[in-house]
């Protein structure tokens, strides 16, 4: 019996880790491809993983959302880098959209910690639907404005994507791309500096969500907080290692290629969260 026990954890503990494993390593793929720090893969395959081995309903989009934002700090540090180097990166606007983005962030992972999971669930599905029917249906390389409009848009839009990205667990890309595109940014400026918000978003994220849920019952096995410590230790290192793949990758493919795949990764994502949540 005891035996039977053993062999049966020890399984369901190596499926977790090669689960995880993939995850980290097309998410760090995507990460430097799209700009979006993974989290819009590693969120929903985290979350399938602790549907399997049995963790509440109400609690696994919390732990995967922590453990995903936890894994995009190694990952963006490592992306950035790379599109740094390439002349990608908009420091200046890193600097005046840097306040109201963290502003944001703050705001989403308290509501995060404290909200049904199932509430995440639902705003990841709809946000990554939302802003795949904009990638496909927008005309590509259109602009609104040549740059923001006003201060009034500048903050608005980066506490937005600071709130919407912690609730989701994401680097921001999947929100700040189609803006920095809409305001005038080509579309390898509006990721390489999408790598780098990620980076802000991801560190006072992790740590609001680790002090949310100490305490919290029913969290599983190597948790701090809702930080699985366990699945960001296998993600980071995998994450890192084909980041700067991705990074390469999104200076050589055309224009229209790369915002089709990121509409597409968007698409499959939100369709498969949605059918969670109706099951």
């Amino acid at each position: 019996m005891l035996m039977d026990y053993v062999g049966s954890a020890l399984s369901q503990y190596a499926f977790w880790v090669i689960a995880i494993a993939f995850a980290g390593l097309l998410g760090g793929l995507l990460a430097g491809l799209l700009g979006v720090g993974g989290g819009i893969i590693i969120v929903p395959v985290l979350y399938q993983v602790f549907t399997t081995v049995g963790i509440a309903e109400t609690l696994r989009m919390k732990i995967a959302v922590a453990t995903s934002l936890a894994t995009i700090i190694a990952t963006s540090a490592v992306s950035v880098k790379s599109h740094y180097d390439r002349g990608a990166v908009d420091t200046r606007l890193l600097k005046s959209w840097s306040g109201p983005i963290f502003v944001g962030v703050i705001a989403g992972a308290i509501i995060g910690g404290h909200v049904d999971g199932r509430v995440l669930s639902f705003v990841f599905a709809t946000v990554a639907l939302l802003v795949a029917l904009q990638m496909t249906f927008t005309n590509r390389g259109a602009k609104i404005w040549d740059d923001f409009p006003n201060l009034a848009f500048r903050w608005g839009s980066g506490a937005f994507v600071g709130l919407i990205s912690a609730l989701m667990g994401i680097g921001g890309g999947s929100l700040s791309v189609p803006i920095l595109s809409a305001v005038g940014y080509d579309i390898r400026k509006a990721v390489g500096t999408a790598a780098a918000i990620g980076f802000i978003i991801a560190i006072p994220g992790t740590i609001t969500y680790v002090l949310s849920g100490i305490g919290v019952q029913g969290l599983p096995p190597f948790s701090l907080g809702y930080l699985n410590w366990l699945g960001a230790l296998v993600l980071v290192p995998l994450t890192m290692l084909t980041a700067p793949l991705g990074a390469r990758l999104a200076h050589s493919i055309p224009r229209r290629m790369l915002q089709t795949c990121f509409a597409v990764f968007l698409a499959i994502t939100s369709a498969r969260m949605f059918y969670d949540l109706l099951s």
